[in-house]
């Protein structure tokens, strides 16, 4: 199924995309749910981000390439920070070039949202508390993330992450290509086939240190070919089998 949380008539839902239409979910698409006849047309509502997280955590330097175009060691364990809720957007708002930043780039990525609150689960058991996967928009901060006391920061600015706007419960994580266009132009692919550390490993892992939340999300790496962005271009995220990309304008307010 394909998920969207939608705004119609100033109210939000949650609903299952078929085309151009969605039909309405009632419940929590976390537990127990119906979806209804009761449809809306996508030209009619605004698409939001498909789940809302109680925290965002990221992994980086998760394809090889990637790796060895930043230059760094590959890490033996997986490389993470966390991202703020405030620097979430909807796909289709813009992402702003801070006044401080000197070069701010795309990173598409693969997301994974949490379907149960869990602690300390097995890397067997993690994929069952998966709901589904959405493309995501790691935006960063490059010349500041090559400092490692601030990694957090170049990622956490406002506007730094969008995701969306589609929620896929059955693409197999560990086997989804990902894909970024610059003003149409492909940029960026790679498959989580060859991701250093899996899907379940990463949940596994994130467990064992914190609570996780239905609705969190884990990004789980970029691939190879991270590159800026500069005011008036746009910037879509897309995989495999997802109808819509995750797709931002950028906007620069100092040119």
């Amino acid at each position: 199924m394909q998920i969207v949380r939608y705004e119609k008539d100033g109210d939000v839902f949650y609903g299952s995309l078929n085309g151009d239409k969605i039909n309405r979910i009632e419940g929590s698409i976390y537990d127990n749910y119906e979806v209804t006849r009761e449809t809306a047309e996508v030209s009619d509502v605004k698409l939001l981000y498909p789940c809302e997280p109680t925290n965002l955590y990221c992994v980086g330097l998760n394809f090889k390439a990637h790796i060895a175009e930043l230059d760094l060691p590959t890490p033996e364990l997986p490389a993470n920070f966390m991202k703020p809720v405030t620097g979430v957007i909807n796909p289709g708002e813009a992402i702003v070039i801070p006044a401080v930043a000197n070069r701010v780039d795309y990173e598409g990525e693969m997301a994974l949202v949490i379907k149960n609150k869990i602690k300390n689960v097995s890397v067997e058991e993690a994929k069952q508390h998966i709901l589904g996967i959405t493309p995501l928009n790691d935006v960063t901060e490059r010349e500041m993330s090559y400092n490692s006391t601030q990694v957090t920061y170049s990622k956490s600015f406002d506007t730094f992450t969008s995701f969306g706007p589609v929620l896929d419960t059955d693409i197999d994580p560990d086997n989804a290509t990902v894909r970024t266009y610059l003003n149409g132009e492909k940029v960026q692919e790679g498959n989580t086939s060859d991701l250093l550390f899996n899907a379940a490993y990463i949940v596994s892992y994130f467990s064992q240190s914190r609570t996780l939340f239905p609705g969190d999300i884990i990004s789980t790496g970029t691939p190879y070919n991270v590159k800026p962005m500069k005011d008036g271009d746009v910037v879509e995220i897309e995989i495999d089998g997802i109808e819509m990309r995750c797709v931002n304008p950028v906007e620069d307010p100092e040119k």
